[in-house]
């Protein structure tokens, strides 16, 4: 029989939950305060009401639709004001472009973390454990240190400026994402290896009809994590990409804030509140793998 964690009960109950509901309300606050303001009319926004007291749909309107503006305003000779539009929100090409690059990284990030993950875990060649080290402390490597380098190669193989350095570099794995995936193969037991072994079953067929049909958890892991690095990724976009056309969504949200001070605050937010509900959505989907695949990592090996 598994052993289970005990129930709280009684009055410590009561005292966890209300703990826990209190800190959960602290961590929504923001988000509901987004949400609300993404409801109200440009001349509430500045209000110190919450609650919009005249809700509307036009900010999500202007963001889905004809596409939300930042505008700045300049004096003319005249000493008039003149309102002059700075850029132009499109939602639908942002969240095209953001999926191109999910998609393709994801599936690149899936299949090299998977392969090379499978190599440490079940290959014993020479050199294993230092390759692994040597894989391992690249982790310790911040992105600024080789940001100039990363970008001189980009720029001699002709990518700048397109979506290639964005989701490319995925197609050659990530430690972590390789560390995780080792540490849950070598938690399958090799029994069911050797069985297909047996049955004439090579390493590739082993790989892909006993190994990754048993990691759907841990593989659901590494790809909500990779979604959620992509989807959010800003530095990469705003390094990489030089037309609007190819903004994704983060940089999009970034490009909608006005320099002048005028950014349309109700329509920034209802951007903001779109491009967060599909990352929501794909958690709440894959809440059960993830926590499994989380509690199941690590456990032997």
């Amino acid at each position: 029989m598994k052993n289970q964690a005990p129930k709280l009960r009684g009055p410590s109950a009561i005292v966890s939950y209300a703990a826990l509901s209190v800190v959960s309300l602290l961590f929504l606050v923001p988000l509901i305060w987004m949400a609300c303001i993404s409801f109200k009319p440009a001349r509430e926004v500045g209000l110190p009401h919450i609650l919009p007291k005249e809700p509307t749909l036009s900010p999500y309107a202007a963001v889905i639709g004809a596409g939300a503006s930042a505008s700045g305003v300049r004096v003319d000779a005249k000493g008039e004001t003149e309102r002059r539009e700075t850029g132009a929100f499109n939602y639908a090409l942002y969240a095209r472009n953001t999926l191109i690059i999910v998609v393709l990284s994801l599936i690149g990030m899936i299949l090299s973390s998977a392969i090379a993950a499978y190599g440490f875990a079940r290959i014993d060649f020479p050199g294993r454990r230092a390759m692994f080290a040597v894989c391992l402390a690249t982790m310790m490597i911040p992105f600024p240190v080789i940001m100039v380098p990363t970008y001189m190669i980009f720029r001699e193989l002709g990518w700048i400026g397109t979506l290639m350095p964005l989701w490319a570099p995925a197609w050659f794995g990530s430690a972590f994402n390789i560390f995780l995936l080792r540490q849950f193969f070598m938690g399958i037991p090799r029994d069911l290896e050797e069985s297909a072994m047996l049955d004439g079953c090579g390493r590739w067929s082993c790989f892909w009809r006993v190994i990754l049909p048993l990691s759907t958890p841990a593989l659901a892991v590494v790809a909500l994590f990779h979604v959620l690095a992509v989807w959010n990724d800003l530095l990469g976009p705003l390094i990489y990409l030089s037309h609007q056309d190819q903004f994704t969504l983060s940089l999009g949200l970034q490009f909608l804030q006005s320099r002048s001070g005028d950014t349309p605050w109700n329509q920034l937010m209802a951007a903001a509140t779109l491009m967060i509900l599909p990352v929501v959505a794909l958690f709440l989907i894959a809440q059960r793998s993830f926590i499994r695949g989380i509690a199941t990592t690590g456990l032997k090996g």
